[in-house]
């Protein structure tokens, strides 16, 4: 899930960027979207219906129902230094991978693997 509270100026990019996608093709629509998940947190997904296209229209129809909010740059500078802030928090709980050994033999994983399902 990503955001649903945006400054007026994202919102105003984040229609642009609708506005683009809807005449775009196939692959430039690929990176637009990509861009307002990654840049503005907006998934499409959140907000539209299931094999309806998605436009700057549908993001104003969801701004009047409520479901957008449009708050002042100040509390939206706020609430991603603490998206910011969680994320780090959370890298720093989740236990470190053990690296990649490329000279790992994996025909003797393998046979322990076998030995352990019997």
């Amino acid at each position: 899930m990503g955001r649903s509270k945006f400054s007026q100026s994202e919102a105003d990019d984040i229609r642009k960027l609708l506005r683009m996608k809807c005449s775009a093709n196939r692959f430039k629509q690929k990176v637009i979207r990509h861009e307002l998940r990654t840049k503005y947190e907006f998934n499409i997904s959140d907000f539209g219906t299931p094999g309806q296209a998605f436009s700057d229209v549908s993001f104003d129809d969801a701004l009047q129902r409520g479901v957008i909010q449009i708050l002042d740059d100040a509390t939206i500078a706020d609430m991603k230094a603490k998206r910011a802030r969680d994320k780090e928090r959370d890298a720093a709980e989740k236990p470190a991978a053990e690296p990649y050994d490329e000279n790992a033999d994996w025909q003797k994983a393998m046979k322990e693997w076998e030995k352990w399902k019997q």
